[in-house]
């Protein structure tokens, strides 16, 4: 039996999303022992990032084949936007970010490459190849919060992050989407089934880099 575009695609990219977990900033998210200062830096760069996200899942659902592609990710630009913001807003306020600071905080290179790249996908390429660099955010997000889940110590100060990429609800909507990009993927040629699988690696490797950046604190050069 062959393999979905989904299957394919993961077991691919399977040692770069073991590098994501092993990355520093996961391991002590896990322990509860990353700096608040991190913390700060990386919510401040994924609320910039959702931003850029909700407008690619608009395109997205422009784009959409049929109505139920429309009307799912019309609602996860949604989700992207009123859901996740209350996550941040929590948090924002548990770590003293208010909307001064946030506004008068850049988005880094990493975040700001990343955003970039996920829109002209979505305004340039096929449909299917936009689905495809959409995919790692949902998958990744999930995968890592369930294994962070899974290592997570009591008290630790991050468990609403860790509970909300962790939880029934986001594992609904990740296998909503893989769900569609395989739909997709099995009427598509060979040709835009590579650009798809190029598309999945591109954000994938920006995944790892936006948490990199994070642990490093990194930002434009003076």
């Amino acid at each position: 039996m062959t393999s979905s575009f989904s299957q394919q695609a993961w077991q691919r990219n399977l040692p770069l999303y073991q590098r994501i977990l092993d990355l520093p900033f996961n391991r002590e998210l896990a322990t509860g022992q990353l700096s608040a200062s991190r913390f700060r830096h990386y919510m401040i760069q994924d609320a910039h990032y959702l931003e850029g996200f909700a407008r690619t899942l608009s395109l997205v659902a422009a784009r959409g084949w049929h109505a139920d592609h429309v009307v799912h990710f019309a609602g996860a630009a949604q989700v992207a936007i009123v859901v996740e913001r209350s996550l941040h807003a929590d948090f924002f306020r548990r770590f003293g970010i208010d909307d001064a600071t946030f506004r008068a905080t850049e988005p880094t290179p990493v975040c700001e490459h990343y955003v970039s790249y996920l829109l002209r996908v979505a305004a340039l390429e096929p449909f299917e190849v936009a689905l495809a660099a959409v995919l790692p955010c949902f998958w990744i997000y999930r995968e890592v919060g369930h294994a962070i889940l899974r290592e997570s110590v009591p008290g630790n100060p991050y468990q609403a992050w860790v509970d909300t990429y962790a939880g029934a609800d986001f594992d609904r909507a990740v296998d909503a989407v893989i769900a569609i990009v395989d739909e997709v993927a099995a009427e598509a040629s060979p040709r835009v089934q590579a650009a798809m699988h190029h598309a999945f690696q591109r954000a994938a490797q920006l995944e790892w880099m936006f948490w990199d950046s994070a642990w490093r604190e990194a930002g434009w050069p003076a």
